[in-house]
């Protein structure tokens, strides 16, 4: 198991740096004493009420090994009691009258020497159900960790637009002033100021729409996080990606958190039908007594008793209720055995998809830096145009 949840841990941070490589170039240089992405994920790890409240529902089941492995264990059990009886008795001839008072007291010890393999059965399910909760776990610590991520680089996003949007409400009011004093030259026209003043008024409004986006990334990296976001950096991460479609596929077969818990599902099941037959079969049971009883009556006399029981119990009849509870049992495991493959079916089909969307941003970066670099191009010819008359100022804006 040491071994499986390295290995998805690996998946885990190939995921995170794929993210992080997607999105990271929307964001400014790093900041010494910041709020690195690392810093972020473990204060998620840490204190995330989803993880915590994941965490103690595994610590729970946890408990249900050692109270399989207690049909392995003898019960002990001291019992007294006292006894008050009275006679009464008449005849023809006499008539009598009396009391008796009698106290003890036993120990009893009862250990099971042989069950029909249940408590193998139930001792071996536990421990699966435990791993199942376990990968179970995991797979919910791989969601909150790629909502920090996701959380964190939506800040830098949004900052970086932000900032984008200020630069360019500089710009237009920059603009808009020259504009202006070339108007009161004669050179523009009033069509002109007012065309510049309307681009001025929308880039505010998209700023102010940026301003709004930026408080809710801030206000959902808190809801993961746990904590605010405070001078945020983009993240240098080498990603350790799988080689091509195929492998990346096989990789999360292997190793997701969802194909090992129906996997683990399986195993406590079929532990389930062992556990379910042993009704069925046999018990053996060794049960050791030793007592003292006192009697007043008898001037307080008293008697130590010891003793030493074999009980073989054979189930001959149980109205059918052991036999159905089998049938049950099997049909379950049967069950999820189709789960194991509906898991490895929707697990495929996601990885793949992660795939093939991570190899579309890729491109779509490298033709989307293209186009910055020709439209800025384009802006600076545009405005040296505009300066000798040969474009318009709607042509720049």
């Amino acid at each position: 198991m040491g071994m499986t949840m390295i290995s998805l841990k690996r998946v885990l941070m190939s995921a995170v740096a794929a993210s992080v490589m997607t999105f990271g170039t929307l964001a400014g240089p790093q900041i010494a004493m910041a709020q690195s992405l690392e810093d972020a994920l473990e204060e998620a790890y840490r204190s995330n009420p989803t993880l915590q409240a994941r965490r103690a529902q595994l610590r729970a089941t946890d408990e249900s090994v050692p109270q399989a492995k207690a049909g392995w264990r003898p019960t002990v059990e001291l019992i007294g009691d006292i006894n008050a009886l009275r006679t009464k008795s008449t005849s023809r001839v006499t008539s009598t009258d009396s009391s008796r008072f009698t106290s003890g007291i036993e120990l009893q010890v009862t250990q099971n020497v042989y069950n029909g393999g249940g408590t193998k059965a139930a001792v071996e399910g536990a421990k699966a159900d435990v791993l199942a909760q376990r990968a179970d776990l995991f797979a919910v610590e791989q969601s909150v960790l790629l909502q920090g991520v996701t959380a964190y680089m939506n800040v830098l996003r949004d900052e970086a637009v932000v900032e984008l949007n200020n630069q360019n409400v500089s710009r237009l009011e920059r603009q808009l002033e020259a504009t202006q004093d070339r108007y009161d030259a004669g050179v523009a026209t009033l069509t002109d100021s007012a065309q510049a003043e309307s681009r001025l008024a929308r880039s505010r409004s998209d700023l102010s729409a940026a301003r709004g986006d930026l408080e809710v990334s801030r206000s959902v990296f808190e809801e993961v996080i746990g904590i605010a976001p405070t001078n945020l950096f983009r993240p240098i991460l080498m990603p350790d990606l799988p080689e091509g479609r195929d492998a990346a596929k096989n990789m999360a077969i292997s190793n997701n958190p969802a194909v090992l818990t129906a996997l683990y599902n399986r195993r406590a099941a079929l532990h389930s039908i062992d556990q379910e037959y042993a009704d069925l079969l046999p018990s053996v049971d060794i049960i050791g007594a030793a007592g003292k009883d006192w009697d007043k009556a008898s001037d307080g006399s008293r008697a130590t008793t010891a003793q030493l029981t074999a009980r073989l119990t054979v189930p001959i009849y149980q109205q059918g209720f052991a036999t159905s509870q089998v049938r049950q049992s099997k049909m379950t495991a049967g069950q999820t055995l189709m789960q194991i493959e509906e898991a490895r079916r929707d697990v495929s089909e996601q990885a793949i998809s992660a795939w093939e969307t991570y190899q579309s941003v890729v491109s779509t970066i490298v033709a989307i830096r293209e186009e910055v670099r020709a439209a800025e191009i384009a802006l600076d010819g545009v405005q040296q145009e505009e300066l000798v008359g040969q474009r318009t100022v709607l042509d720049v804006l």
